[in-house]
């Protein structure tokens, strides 16, 4: 399981105009059943993803996809994390 977070940038005044290509992306990542939780960070610092399901090495590479990344309106940090315990309607990040 992995956080990424999405921190803004030098770019970040650019935001706007790649938001399009940037919300198309986390809906491929939805759709392909990789993002299970994606929102803000805040205050207005950015955003952050929760990716299941997935190598580290496909997610990297996901990542590099997103517009956001790759003009520079974010950086990104992916946090691996290795389930010890969950909540029992969480069980299966455990697998």
């Amino acid at each position: 399981m992995f956080v990424v977070l999405l921190k803004f940038a030098e770019n970040k005044s650019q935001a706007g105009q790649f938001m399009q290509g940037h919300k198309d992306w986390i809906a491929q990542g939805l759709e392909a059943g990789v993002f299970l939780l994606v929102g803000s960070l805040q205050p207005n610092a950015g955003g952050g993803i929760l990716a299941h399901g997935v190598s580290r090495e496909e997610l990297e590479r996901r990542v590099q996809e997103d517009p956001f990344v790759a003009e520079k309106v974010v950086t990104a940090e992916i946090l691996e994390i290795t389930p010890a315990k969950t909540d029992e309607r969480l069980a299966f990040l455990a697998t």
